[in-house]
């Protein structure tokens, strides 16, 4: 049964997506179908806490949600800043940049191996580019991005939602970092053709 008034903002993923009973990875529920529409109610860091359109709810890893538009964007307003690719761009440059510089002094024998590795501990970096195509590594949130030139989608997610005590108040990561980076879960094989 459908509730009244539902409106989706979101759906699931084409591959499903995990949901929990509470923002706790502990706490596992019935995950949810491929492509359901759902609501975001509440952002907690990465977790989404989410209400389907027969009223049932659950928290899933926000970053994850495929965004439903709701008609067009305003030609004269400014792109959504987690949808401008260019601000992550400039973050891929600037590690890079600080990696290249770290190594020429490396190289130069100005830095031994010990403080070459405390110079780069913690630097990450993640680029690729195919043409109009770029996969770009948000360290901030923990998941790859596709872009096309114009805006960005979450493509996978390297770890579980974190809690909103390690997010700062813009949403962005601060000290603490996941445990494993390891494992990444694609979120769509193939790069979105649709709006993020």
């Amino acid at each position: 049964m459908t509730t009244p008034g539902f409106r989706p903002t979101h759906v699931v993923p084409q591959d499903g997506l995990p949901a929990w009973e509470a923002p706790d990875p502990g706490r596992p529920t019935l995950p949810l179908d491929p492509l359901l529409p759902v609501r975001l109610v509440e952002r907690r860091g990465d977790w989404g806490h989410i209400v389907c359109a027969n009223g049932w709810s659950a928290w899933v890893d926000g970053r994850l949600l495929v965004t439903v538009p709701h008609g067009p964007p305003d030609p004269d307003g400014p792109p959504a800043r987690t949808a401008d690719p260019r601000p992550l761009l400039a973050r891929a440059e600037q590690a890079l940049a600080r990696y290249r510089a770290a190594v020429e002094e490396l190289m130069d024998k100005g830095l031994d191996g010990e403080s070459f590795h405390a110079r780069t501990l913690g630097l990450r970096i993640g680029v690729v580019v195919d043409g109009e195509s770029v996969w770009l590594y948000d360290t901030d949130h923990g998941r790859w991005v596709y872009g096309d030139g114009a805006r960005l989608a979450t493509y996978a997610a390297d770890a579980a939602p974190r809690d909103a005590e390690t997010t700062g108040p813009s949403g962005t990561a601060e000290a603490a970092e996941p445990a494993d980076r390891t494992a990444t879960r694609v979120v769509a094989p193939n790069p979105p053709d649709g709006e993020p």
